[in-house]
């Protein structure tokens, strides 16, 4: 790729009637030169060397602050860009403390598997450049001398353990492994803790949240077993540009940390583009898919024959898109010659795919063999992929620091780059774009931690008395002496420890960190298993716990490098799923439903329209049954059932209760009232055989029929069969179909189907019809909500859960929309929104108020209400009531 490759397609877009009236930003951030320094005077000659070897001949200004301050034995944390040499700048003070202590550790923590790989290479090539010089610069250096690095994570075969364990110098591994297969059997590590001079913890920003409160416990644990054995690591952390960076290493390792941010590495030029795909139905709000314009824009890059990245939301969106980019990438490129071997230059790169995969992967990034890759944040980090030219964000990857991390893959040195960011019809994704002086201005979000949330810690409190006994007036971090008495007394009361000689002892025979997920993940993961060309069975990935009942249930369309897989099979109880491979013209989605039950309320408050709450609360989610979507068109090909069961989580959440003088303000608007419907000629048979069905009573309050005959209610409204039958034809939505024409026949079979009807008395039925316009304000109400509420709390949509309910029995069966953590026992979301309700609301009026749709779209209150039409007037009517 050159600047000519840019320059051209620069031009092209400029020109391009399909692309230059979308672009609603282009910001070009000039070349910066480097800012260097000669070595330090007191760097080991070996390295001295070394350095020359690889054509380094001086340091950027951060990485001779990062030597200066551990030299002085300071805690420090690098918070610079992406490629700006962090790695050179700890790697260089552990090494000279290597070369002058040869019975020195140090313990490298990475947040993936996959870039402890990619650092062990590094090292490993420094490694390989240093030991020749080593002998005639260093007179500690003997012949038996050796610096071994090794990677101890679930990918390293049992058989190397032991000796990675004795021998290695430097320990590449991640924290759950330090949680689960080091700390626990740490007398099997005693030389390596007894010599442990530095941690380092790479991409320390991707420690928040939930995850980040679970690391810094086991960092806890970590320096409680260092101490044992008599030593007292130094911390090197490195992380991007986030807004607190000394603020969250001082969290996670509970110690004063040295804030290095003064990055002295160059840049070459950088463009960053906001791509908004254009409108196609002004009046619904629809814009082109934001996927397939990032395939088509994506073609354009490797059509000039530039090296790209394209990021995308989920696994399964890097499927869908890798599928389009191999299906048109055989169109003619440069000059007119067809692709060749699509499926080695175009690849996909997310989670589940094995190790080995994911190696060839990124070495032919490096290589340049493979010119476009599709991938989730797993490659966000910092694995080294070489130059890439250019990366595409298909959508908001959710917070500023995530997309700088994504877009500063594109670009390496001093070589120009380029970054799209594909906006997607989220409220989110269209506030960004037409204001984006707030993404380009904004400082990146504060990564927030809390490592003495209640269940947190006391998970770890058993590790740690499972790993070492508690001596009586012993800290842990830094929670309070009374409060560690009072949890080593739960876990005495709860049988757990014992306590004997000033000292608590566990006492269970469970290994307790076996049973503790340090992310969302579960745990166990499901093993894939496909059959191979000669009949063997094969593993062709994995999928984690919390994500198989939605992504593998029985008949979804799994899909794993553009192939399609058929997942005949789920054991739950063995963890494993049999697929069998397919090239069918459809791909599955999951339909999911969830109850909330209020196990106690925290606070609550009266407030304009409503009352607010927020407390504990379960939530049950069960997959009922999925959908059959065709390629390319998203027609909707059918819909089957689902048997399977429910899964719970018990969180946090915020909850705002309609108030019964609001109701009757919005019933006084009828904003709820529907034209008569007509049901077709069967409609009276119908009618008669659901009620003989529900043996004449009423299926909510048990009524029996008596001198008037029960209502039958359509549970899915009987209007949204009709709009999608109608392509929003409104004029027809009331009328039943006459003639022939199938489609609208066929509309009226599934509006009328007996699984859609049930028996109702008329009151129970007038209640239900009076919420059929409350709901769909309610469904924009929450969609709104939930999109904007992580601006406010500065963390990713996906950890956010969104629940609608027009009748929610928690509260009296008075209409409801829960925002929940969707996290176990919440992070503290939940309590924030609770407190900035007023600001939120507001938001959400003038988000809603401000759309140029005419009925609700997807960037405001959603696309269409659940009764088939939009919802913009019954969610505005609800936040005038809340806000104005």
């Amino acid at each position: 790729m050159t600047l000519n490759n840019l320059s051209a397609l620069f031009d092209f877009w400029k020109q391009d009637p399909d692309t230059a009236p979308n672009i609603f930003a282009w910001r070009i951030t000039a070349p910066r030169a480097a800012q260097t320094h000669p070595f330090p005077t007191d760097l080991p000659d070996a390295l001295r060397a070394a350095l020359s070897t690889r054509h380094i001949h001086s340091l950027y200004s951060h990485q001779l602050s990062a030597w200066t301050q551990t030299r002085a034995g300071k805690n420090i944390i690098l918070a610079t860009g992406t490629a700006s040499g962090k790695t050179l700048s700890y790697n260089l003070p552990v090494l000279a403390t290597m070369l002058q202590n040869p019975e020195a550790r140090a313990l490298y923590l990475f947040p993936t598997k996959a870039l402890a790989q990619d650092q062990f290479s590094e090292i490993s090539e420094q490694l390989s450049v240093l030991k020749p010089l080593l002998t005639n610069h260093s007179p500690l250096i003997t012949d038996n001398w050796q610096l071994i690095t090794g990677i101890y994570d679930g990918d390293t075969p049992q058989s190397s353990r032991p000796s990675i364990r004795k021998n290695a110098r430097i320990i590449l591994s991640n924290p759950d492994m330090l949680h689960t297969g080091i700390l626990p059997h740490h007398s099997n590590w005693s030389d390596f803790f007894s010599n442990l001079k530095f941690i380092v913890i790479d991409e320390a920003h991707t420690y928040r949240g939930v995850f980040g409160s679970h690391v810094a416990n086991v960092i806890r644990r970590l320096k409680r077993a260092a101490n044992f054995y008599g030593a007292k690591p130094q911390f090197i952390l490195a992380s991007a540009t986030i807004g607190n960076p000394k603020e969250l290493a001082e969290k996670l390792i509970e110690e004063e940390v040295e804030l290095i941010d003064n990055d002295g590495s160059s840049r070459g030029e950088r463009h960053f583009i906001i791509y908004n795909p254009p409108v196609t139905d002004a009046a619904l709000g629809l814009r082109k898919s934001a996927l397939l314009e990032s395939v088509r824009l994506a073609n354009h890059l490797l059509a000039r024959d530039i090296q790209s990245v394209v990021f995308a939301r989920t696994r399964r969106s890097v499927e869908i898109i890798l599928t389009y980019l191999q299906e048109t990438g055989d169109q003619r490129r440069n000059n007119q010659s067809p692709v060749s071997n699509l499926s080695s230059l175009i690849r996909g790169y997310r989670s589940g795919y094995l190790p080995a995969q994911r190696r060839e992967i990124e070495q032919g990034l490096r290589d340049g063999s493979v010119k476009t890759v599709v991938a989730t944040n797993a490659l966000e980090l910092g694995i080294d992929i070489g130059g890439l030219g250019a990366a595409i964000l298909v959508g908001y990857p959710g917070t500023i620091a995530s997309a700088r991390q994504q877009s500063g893959r594109a670009g390496r040195g001093d070589d120009p780059a380029v970054s799209v960011l594909v906006a997607s019809p989220n409220p989110l994704d269209q506030f960004l774009a037409h204001h984006p002086e707030y993404f380009f201005g904004s400082s990146p979000e504060m990564a927030l931690v809390n490592p003495n949330h209640l269940l947190i810690l006391l998970e770890h409190l058993r590790c740690a008395l499972f790993e070492l006994p508690f001596q009586k007036g012993e800290g842990f971090g830094n929670i309070s002496d009374e409060l560690l008495d009072e949890y080593l007394h739960f876990l005495l009361s709860n049988g757990e420890a014992h306590f004997s000689d000033e000292k608590y002892y566990w006492m269970q025979d469970a290994y307790p960190a076996a049973n503790i997920s340090l992310r969302s993940a579960s745990p166990q993961s499901f093993v894939l298993q496909a059959t191979a060309d000669d009949g063997r069975p094969t593993t062709i990935g994995t999928v984690d716990g919390e994500s198989a009942l939605w992504m593998i249930h029985p008949g979804a369309i799994y899909m794993h490098e553009a192939q399609q897989y058929f997942v005949q099979e789920l054991n739950l109880e063995n963890r494993v799923a049999q697929l069998v491979p397919v090239g069918l013209d459809y791909y599955t989605e999951a339909q999911r439903r969830s109850e909330i039950e209020v196990l106690s309320i925290n606070e609550q408050s009266v407030v304009k329209g409503c009352e607010k709450g927020f407390g504990e609360i379960q939530v049950t989610t069960l997959v009922a049954g999925f959908r059959k979507i065709r390629w390319f068109t998203y027609e909707t090909l059918g819909q089957e059932p689902l048997d399977l069961p429910p899964s719970e989580l018990q969180t946090t959440g915020y909850w705002l209760t309609l108030s019964e003088e609001t109701l009757a303000h919005l019933r006084d608007a009828g904003i709820w009232s529907n034209d008569p419907n007509n049901y077709g000629p069967d409609w009276q048979k119908i009618r008669v055989a659901v009620r003989k069905r529900d043996q004449f009573k009423c299926q909510v309050c048990g009524a029996v029929e008596s001198a008037r005959e029960h209502d039958v209610h359509h549970k899915t409204p009987f209007r949204a069969f009709f709009r999608s039958a109608t392509s929003g034809d409104v004029a027809l939505q009331s009328q039943v179909p006459q003639g022939d024409d199938k489609t609208l026949q066929s509309a009226l079979q599934q509006a009328n189907r007996l699984e859609n009807l049930t028996t109702l008395c008329q009151s129970c039925h007038h209640k239900v019809e009076q919420n059929v316009r409350i709901r769909s304000g309610l469904g924009g109400l929450g969609f709104v909500l939930g999109n904007l509420a992580p601006l406010f709390l500065m963390c990713d949509p996906r950890d956010l859960g969104t629940f609608t309910e027009p009748a929610w029995s928690a509260v009296n069966g008075l209409p409801s929309v829960v925002l929940y953590d969707l996290v176990p026992a919440g992070i503290g979301f939940s309590q924030k929104l609770f407190e900035i309700h007023d600001e939120l609301i507001q938001r959400a009026f003038e988000l809603v108020n401000q759309c140029e749709c005419e009925d609700g779209c997807p960037s405001c209150v959603g696309p269409g209400g659940e009764n088939g039409v939009g919802g913009k007037a019954e969610t505005l009517a609800i936040l005038k009531e809340l806000f104005s």
